[in-house]
This record gives C-alpha cells, sequence and structure tokens, in this order.
C-alpha cells in the first residue's frame, strides 16, 4: 500500500524535523507522539476513518474540533491538557505551512483554533517547617536513607524540575568553590546552579562513597537504582512519596499531595518571600520568559493580601440598617 502525505509528513515531522532541526527533547517528541496516537485513534473509532487512507486532505478543523471536544467530554480531559494537546497540533501545521504551502490555507483554518482561557493554577508550596520536617525524615544510617537525603537536598536548593534532576551526571557536579550544579533543562538548555555549604557537604560525602571520579565515571548518573541506572521521574517521585507519607503521619502540616514540582515551587516561592529578585529566581529555574516567574510574585501578594484580611479589625457591622425601609433616602435616591 502506498503510503499517505499525512503519513509521510508526520513520520518525518516526529523522527527527523523535531529531533534534528528543532534539537527537542526526547519527553516533548513523547508529547507530541501520544497526541498524534489520540488523535489517529479518535479518528478511526470515532470517525470511522482507515488510518491507512488518512490524507492530509481529511484532516480538516472540524475534525481538529471534534478531537478536541472528544477530549474533554469523552476522555474527560482538562481545559489545560486539551490546551496542551492542541498546541501540538499546531506545532505540527506551522511545520507543514512552509512544507506544503498548497494547503496553506486549510492549515491556517487549524491554526486559528483558539487556546481556551483556564484559571491559573494555584501555587502549591510548602512551609519551611513542612520542608525541613520532610527532609528530617530520611534514615543516614543506611545507605539508601543517605542517597534519599542527598537527592532531596539538590532537588531544593537548585529548584530543579524533576527530568533535570534524573539526567544529573558526576561531570555536572562541581564542588570546588563556588560550588555548582550544571542541569540540563527544556530545549536541552544548560544552566549552572549554586548551592549552599550543606548540599555541597552532603554531595561530597555521598560521592565519596558512591564514586570514584576516576575510570570514567564522569557520564555516570549522579542518582541511581540497585542496577546502577539511572532513576526514573516516577522513582523519584516514589522516594519523596515514601517521606511526605512519614512527615504527615508526624505533623498535619504536609499537605495531602507533594510532588516534585511543588518542591520546586517551595524553592521560588521562599527566596521571593525572602526579597530575592525575580530575575534570579528566572534565572535559577531557568524560565525563559520572566512573564513565567510572575506567577509566584502574584500568589505571594494574594497570600498576604487574605493574611491583611484575617488581621484588619471588622470596622464595618453587620447591623446596618435597611436603606430600604428608608423613605426619606429613597427620595433621594429617586430624585437623582
Amino acid at each position: 500500500m502506498k503510503p499517505t502525505d499525512f503519513a509521510k509528513a508526520l513520520t518525518h515531522y516526529l523522527a527527523v524535523y523535531l529531533p534534528g532541526q528543532r534539537n527537542v527533547s526526547t519527553n516533548t517528541i513523547k508529547s507530541y507522539r501520544d497526541t498524534f496516537k489520540l488523535f489517529l485513534f479518535y479518528c478511526k473509532r470515532n470517525r470511522n476513518l482507515s488510518i491507512e487512507l488518512l490524507s492530509l486532505e481529511l484532516i480538516d478543523k472540524a475534525l481538529i474540533l471534534g478531537f478536541l471536544e472528544w477530549l474533554e467530554k469523552d476522555r474527560a480531559n482538562s481545559i489545560s491538557t486539551r490546551n496542551q494537546r492542541l498546541a501540538c497540533i499546531h506545532g505540527f501545521y506551522r511545520y507543514m505551512q512552509l512544507e506544503d504551502p498548497v494547503g496553506l490555507l486549510s492549515y491556517q483554518k487549524i491554526l486559528s483554533i483558539p487556546i481556551k482561557k483556564t484559571r491559573q493554577p494555584t501555587i502549591n508550596h510548602l512551609t519551611p517547617d513542612a520542608l525541613k520536617l520532610i527532609l528530617a525524615q530520611p534514615d543516614p544510617s543506611t545507605a539508601n536513607g543517605r542517597r534519599d537525603l542527598v537527592l532531596l537536598c539538590v532537588l531544593y536548593d537548585t529548584g530543579a524540575r524533576v527530568q533535570e534532576l534524573v539526567d544529573l551526571k558526576v561531570g555536572d557536579v562541581r564542588l570546588d568553590p563556588p560550588p555548582i550544579l550544571t542541569l540540563t533543562g527544556k530545549g536541552r538548555k544548560a544552566r549552572q546552579v549554586p548551592i549552599i555549604s550543606n548540599t555541597q557537604a552532603l554531595l561530597k560525602q555521598y560521592m565519596d562513597e558512591a564514586f570514584s571520579i576516576q575510570n570514567g565515571m564522569q557520564d555516570h548518573p549522579l542518582f541511581f537504582n540497585r542496577q546502577r541506572r539511572k532513576m526514573t521521574r516516577a522513582g523519584i517521585s516514589f522516594i519523596l512519596d515514601k517521606y511526605v507519607t512519614l512527615a504527615r503521619a508526624k505533623s498535619p502540616i504536609i499537605p495531602s499531595k507533594v510532588t516534585p514540582h511543588v518542591i520546586r515551587h517551595t524553592k521560588a516561592m521562599l527566596l521571593l518571600q525572602a526579597g530575592v529578585s525575580l530575575i534570579y529566581i528566572r534565572d535559577l529555574l531557568g524560565h525563559v520568559d520572566i512573564a513565567t516567574t510572575e506567577i509566584y510574585a502574584r500568589a505571594d501578594t494574594e497570600m498576604k493580601r487574605k493574611a491583611l484580611e484575617k488581621a484588619y479589625p471588622e470596622l464595618v457591622t453587620t447591623n446596618l440598617p435597611d436603606w430600604q425601609k428608608d423613605e426619606a433616602l429613597l427620595s433621594w435616591l429617586i430624585s437623582l
């Protein structure tokens, strides 16, 4: 069977263009791949379209809108997930505008599908006391406990994304003054993040125990499992959840859900509350745009407003007279 133009274009986009020309990360490519897997599933099961015969001409704005509605209603996806899927589709059709100008009008109609507005999510973060309690749970008398303590301290001290922590190698660690970790973030952009002396000391002890810097260990994962392979995102989340559960059993100050990204939010919020510039926080977290970092400033402002409301005396009594029964006042209002 002769491959369709859609099959050729999608294969080239995922296998050649994204990794070769855009140099995007593996996780980004997986996100695009999963979006089109769902789209093909929708076309086959809900529209009775043969995947083998699916062409660029058959894919129009109405089909994409139907797919997005199916995501929300049938799969019960959130608006954020719907928007993320649409962003992947937009990326493909921006590419197709240049590759196939003949279909420009159809592609631009798909690109005109707007991103849905959604409520800004709250910034979940820990209090300093909650953070200290979680970090106090690993058992330093065991090898796994020492590794887990270093892992959690590095996660907080660097404000790293969980994938950045997974990808850390021995060669990314500089313990000589000034101590620095090199993180590789989105778009494979590297940034250097300073660490405090306590984290430096823990890292040195951990690395002396776990590694010999000679014999080609520079490319070895900094944090690894029993098979000495680098840990997965799920593995790091499991470790964090284990100690969160232990801490929650000791104090109610631990929130119901604590993820690695909550630790990242905690770092940003505590820096902001300590008076650190948003520019520095942006560079530390690896944000491309300062507008992304400003969500922490808005969240902090809202927290302060609520705290002031609680502390402010109630100057307005609830026992106010009913103005609707005051005929003189009503007459004056009507005369206006």
